[in-house]
């Protein structure tokens, strides 16, 4: 546990790993006569990660024909608030820095400075905000009933905010920025400010938020500005510099004696895919049960203590349970440094990111499969990067989608080009609903789609559900309701309190019967499956990911279609900058135009053409596909904020691409394939 006494005894840090033979280098026996000795390669060496709790499980076939899974590993004790580990590392090492961001500007991101806050001063502000807070409280301004809400991303004054909120009791909101600057209709918005009813909106400028203020904020709400540059006159606000002012006093103490394990700590809202987004009330219980749960498997974060804790360069939003709860709270649970990082995995955003990782070497570096396909191309030809990346990293993690085999490989060759070993993987399964890890795939032998077996303290129950096995969760860490919505919280749970994921797992040993305690392999949705008019049912999950993966680069995302239609079909939404790059086409040329190029349409086609050789079968072999040239829209829910495609409404607003894709009438611009007079 990250909060123990100060004499408390933690193992050394282990040693680096060797350096790798070279491939080819292994001896063996010669060949036959006349032949040329086999050269095998030597087996990859691996750094020493070391990694418990979820290694080992025990299951039991139960009569209805569920299982349940366990660690073997009990969950050890872990603090009531998470705000108790801030108070011990700043006692215990308090001039470490906690949190550092660069210093906000239009100069590149290498000559801008760090702004740091240590321990001792975070401890510090924290309690100056919290007093400011805890006069609010006094005064029935802010209470649970009446919570922050924060409408800006990650930076020094959010977290600042957030802490402060939890140390006085007070709920906070974290919800997405894209609702208040990207979206059209700001229904989202509007519906989560009312589900809140906040006492207090925080934003850290006023231009970028104005629209959103001005038609979102509800009446009788505080707003607290970091930079008010072109507010108007007349409009009441207050300066965040102004929380920082008072004097930690009996207000504050007041507040903070009455915050417990049950105190509800934030409300992360979902991202809404098939209805508005649900509020999941997060509290201290389930937000540090699920750190010790993290520590325990990632054991190599107690090694980590003799080296000043992990350091974590990240960009992940915090509006996000991976961002928010996940990454910001290993590194605070741990005593370890958190580098905010403002880039992004796009093709201008990861300027920014590559410069923070030539400067800072994280201990343990999360991201998106997108993010790491940009770093692994940008580290060919970057040796600074890829020295800084792999010098002191003891593991990656990708949440959120596949990553591609081709992109794992490649991580793998540049390690070994670089340091001589390889870097583990991690993999996993969680959601907002529980905090959110609920397994993890650790070691040296995870593959693609692996989501491992239950951290301690945590009950998983594999169901048998329309022909497929749902995943259930019960445990310390998952959540007991949405907020203000009962029906969406009775209809979240099965009769013995298990969460109904919705998510499908298959044993990763598929024997008869199988060995469950090798281990799951996500499976996909089980509510995006369908059948074909013959009856055949198709599992979109597992098509859809082989479908983005064996289509890297240039394939974004797919939607699988054919409900009640006698073939799959893919309405394809693709990378368009790989596209144009391809195409040898100019930035400012119309999609459509790009999208027809004749190279664009060899890749297509032949990307479709060995995904249909593969399949075994009509529910895996794709015979058509149509490219998008418009992305999903936000607005219509066809993509979530955290940039994931959400079928359903894709499928429901794009029903006159569907007919298209399915008409009998000869369309250019339907790539088809599967016999020589179905294909164009």
């Amino acid at each position: 546990m990250a909060v123990m006494p100060d004499d408390a005894a933690l193992p050394a840090a282990p040693a680096g790993g060797r350096p790798a033979t070279p491939a080819g280098t292994a001896t063996s026996a010669a060949g036959p006569a006349g032949t040329a000795p086999p050269t095998p390669t030597a087996p990859p060496r691996w750094r020493n990660t070391r990694v418990a709790g979820c290694v080992r499980a025990e299951a039991m076939k139960r009569p209805d024909g569920s299982w349940l899974l366990r660690s073997t590993e009990a969950l050890t004790p872990y603090p009531g608030r998470l705000t108790d580990a801030l108070v011990h590392f700043a006692r215990t090492k308090p001039n470490q820095v906690f949190v550092a961001r660069r210093t906000p500007g239009p100069a590149p991101a290498a000559e801008r400075p760090w702004q740091t806050i240590t321990y001792a001063q975070m401890l510090e502000r924290v309690r100056r905000v919290g007093q400011a807070l805890a006069l609010r409280i006094a005064d029935g301004e802010l209470s649970a009933e009446r919570p922050i809400a924060i409408l800006s991303g990650n930076d020094l004054q959010h977290l600042t905010l957030a802490l402060a909120a939890l140390w006085v009791g007070v709920p906070y909101a974290p919800i997405s920025p894209a609702y208040s600057t990207m979206a059209k209709d700001l229904g989202r918005l509007k519906h989560i400010l009312g589900t809140l009813t906040p006492g207090l909106v925080f934003a850290s400028h006023w231009a970028p938020y104005e629209r959103a203020i001005e038609g979102a904020l509800p009446p009788r709400c505080e707003l607290v500005l970091t930079d008010a540059a072109g507010a108007p006159s007349e409009r009441a606000l207050t300066r965040f510099a102004a929380l920082l002012e008072p004097a930690p006093g009996a207000a504050l103490e007041l507040a903070h004696g009455k915050v417990g394990p049950e105190t509800v700590a934030k409300f992360l809202f979902t991202s809404g895919s098939t209805k508005n987004p649900k509020g999941v009330v997060t509290t201290n219980r389930m937000w540090c049960a699920n750190l010790q749960q993290i520590r325990q498997c990632f054991a190599f974060l107690a090694d980590l203590d003799a080296e000043g804790g992990p350091v974590l360069v990240d960009w992940l939003p915090w509006n996000h349970v991976f961002g928010g709860s996940h990454n910001v709270g290993i590194a605070l649970y741990n005593g370890g440094t958190l580098y905010i990082d403002d880039g992004r995995p796009t093709p201008s955003g990861m300027a920014e990111t590559i410069a923070n990782l030539r400067e800072i070497s994280p201990t343990i570096y999360f991201n998106v499969p997108k993010g790491f396909e940009e770093l692994a191309l940008a580290m060919e030809r970057d040796e600074v990067l890829r020295r800084s990346l792999f010098a002191k990293v003891r593991a990656f993690m990708f949440a959120g989608a596949g990553l591609s085999q081709a992109v794992w490989d490649q991580l793998h060759r540049l390690a070994e080009r670089t340091v001589g070993e390889r870097i583990p993987v991690i993999t996993g399964l969680g959601m907002t609903e529980t905090s959110p890890s609920c397994t993890f795939a650790v070691g040296t032998g995870v593959r693609s789609g692996d989501i491992g077996l239950p951290v301690p303290g945590v009950e998983a129950k594999v169901v048998p559900v329309e022909g497929k096995l749902e995943i259930r969760f019960r445990g310390p860490n998952v959540m007991h309701e949405y907020w203000r919505n009962l029906e969406e919280t009775a209809a979240a749970f099965d009769n013995e309190g298990f969460y109904r994921t919705g998510d499908a797992v298959r044993w990763r040993d598929e024997g008869d019967p199988p060995d469950p305690t090798k281990g799951l392999v996500f499976d996909g949705r089980i509510a995006e499956d369908f059948k074909l008019a013959t009856g055949t049912f198709v599992s979109v999950g597992p098509l859809r990911t082989q479908a983005i993966l064996s289509g890297h680069p240039l394939v974004q995302d797919v939607v699988v279609a054919g409900l009640n239609r006698d073939e799959v079909g893919f309405l394809v939404f693709p990378r368009l900058d790989d596209v144009r790059a391809l195409a040898g086409a100019a930035r400012d040329e119309p999609p459509e135009v790009t999208l027809a190029h004749p190279k664009v349409r060899g890749f297509f086609r032949n990307w479709l053409k060995a995904m249909w050789e593969a399949g075994t079968g009509s529910s895996n072999r794709p015979t058509r596909a149509l490219l998008m040239a418009e992305p999903p829209s936000l607005d219509r829910g066809e993509l979530t904020d955290k940039g994931s495609i959400n079928q359903r409404a894709v499928l429901t607003h794009r029903a006159a691409a569907v007919e298209r894709l399915y008409s009998d009438v000869p369309d250019a611009a339907v790539i088809r394939v599967g016999s020589p007079d179905n294909t164009q």
